[in-house]
C-alpha cells in the first residue's frame, strides 16, 4: 500500500522561504503524477503545482515566480520549495499521487503559517 509523509511546515514570517518534502513508499514511483495541494480554513482544497512523470511541471498563478515542484524518483521523494511566502499562503500543505483509476493516494498534510 502506497503511503504519502510530508514534512517540512512551520510558521516563518512573511517574505521567508520553506521547503517541503514528500517521502512515497511503494515499488512504483517514477511513472505517476506527483502534485502538492493546499486548503485553507473555510476554503476548498487547491492544486499548487504538480510534477509529470517526464519533469513538466503547472503551478497556480497565484504562486508561480515563487513556488518550485521538483522530484527525484530514486529517493521516491517530491519537494515544493516556497519563497517569498505571503499570509495567504498560509494552508495545510498535501502531497498527492495521481494514480488514475487506481485512484489518488494523499499524505497526511503538514501545516505551513505565514505570520509577523
Amino acid at each position: 500500500q502506497v503511503q504519502l509523509v510530508e514534512s517540512g511546515g512551520g510558521l516563518v514570517q512573511p517574505g521567508e522561504s520553506l521547503r517541503l518534502s514528500c517521502a512515497a513508499s511503494g515499488s512504483i514511483f517514477s511513472i505517476y503524477t506527483m502534485g502538492w495541494y493546499r486548503q485553507a480554513p473555510g476554503k476548498q482544497r487547491e492544486l499548487v503545482a504538480r510534477i509529470i512523470n517526464d519533469g513538466r511541471t503547472n503551478y497556480a498563478d497565484s504562486v508561480k515566480g515563487r513556488f518550485t515542484i521538483s522530484r527525484d524518483n530514486t529517493k521516491k521523494m517530491v519537494y515544493l520549495q516556497m519563497n517569498s511566502l505571503k499570509a495567504e499562503d498560509t494552508a495545510v500543505y498535501y502531497c498527492n499521487q495521481a494514480r488514475g483509476r487506481l485512484g489518488d493516494v494523499w499524505g497526511q498534510g503538514t501545516q505551513v503559517t505565514v505570520s509577523s
